[in-house]
């Protein structure tokens, strides 16, 4: 992934992560909301001293904005759990399940394997 497009990807997290709209996060950084949307579309990228800006007002530091996140944890664990605050509790409650016979039966797998069958 280019430095554009992760930047890009990483504005709309961070931007979403605070609960900012465009419009919001335009008015923190002292710029115009079209200014905004266009650099998330890709089709204009700030100066460094915007990023400083949208880096404050996002209460990040500047580097986070090209840092390629896809493999943290941390950031795969919020990104779930944003997913699922939305779902029904009864949906919820069946994931949560589904999930924990799977682990259940991976452990007891590993732990008692069959005789000659590998693993």
């Amino acid at each position: 992934m280019d430095l554009r497009h992760l930047f890009v990807e990483n504005l709309k997290f961070y931007r979403k992560k605070e609960g900012l709209s465009q419009i919001a996060l335009a008015e923190r950084c002292g710029a115009s909301i079209g200014y905004i949307a266009e650099i998330e579309f890709g089709r204009k990228f700030p100066s460094i001293e915007m990023i400083e800006k949208i880096a404050r007002s996002l209460r990040v530091d500047p580097y986070q904005f090209f840092k390629d996140e896809r493999t943290d944890p941390d950031r795969e664990n919020q990104e779930t759990e944003e997913l699922l605050q939305d779902l029904p509790d009864r949906v919820k409650r069946k994931i949560t399940a589904q999930l924990l016979n799977a682990v259940s039966t991976d452990i007891d797998r590993i732990l008692n394997p069959k005789p000659g069958g590998g693993s």
